[in-house]
């Protein structure tokens, strides 16, 4: 079973995104709109330092215009239309942590919001780093502050870490540490 697109129409254009109109048919024939927005992807950072104490990721406290407050989250940015995934994270870990890194290990991929979007995050972790900073977005307002990885596992797990991506990033970096 299946839904058909009957008919598709940008409705307006963003920097790096756009908003689709989208006219489904049902199995039982009934035509229906949705709304869609066209995502070229996006890349999520667990930028890495281990110390004696043990692991610590960089973090970012950022301000969302769309929340209207400032949130914990990981590294993270859109990536041009076909542009590379893992080119698009070594830039946007310069330009949000001023650091770049000497390896990127790939934790997989994920839809955030797949009934809105069909975006797709690549997450990787990035390790061996060192100051080489690149200028960010003019709309971005961001702190990078270290944090050790097992409290960050902890506001994951019970609420504190609200941003979906980061959840995603702090605990697959934990099972991956963990194995290896």
């Amino acid at each position: 079973m299946s839904l058909k697109v009957v008919a598709q129409k940008e409705v307006w254009t963003a920097d790096s995104w756009q908003l689709h109109e989208l006219q489904i048919e049902t199995p039982n024939g009934q035509v229906v709109t949705k709304g869609m927005v066209n995502h070229p992807g996006a890349v999520v950072l667990v930028p890495i330092r281990r110390r004696e104490t043990g692991v610590e990721i960089l973090m970012l406290q950022q301000y969302r215009v769309t929340l209207g407050q400032t949130i914990l989250e990981l590294p993270a940015g859109t990536r041009e239309w076909g542009e590379d995934f893992l080119l698009c994270a070594q830039r946007e870990l310069r330009e949000e942590t001023g650091f770049r890194a000497d390896s990127f290990t790939p934790l997989g991929q994920v839809w955030p919001a797949p009934g809105l979007s069909n975006e797709l995050l690549a997450l990787y972790l990035a390790e061996g780093l060192h100051p080489d900073p690149l200028d960010g977005d003019v709309d971005e307002l961001i702190e990078v502050v270290a944090m050790p990885l097992p409290e960050l596992v902890a506001m994951a797990q019970d609420g504190r870490l609200q941003d979906a991506k980061s959840v995603v990033g702090v605990l697959r970096t934990a099972v991956y540490l963990q194995h290896n």
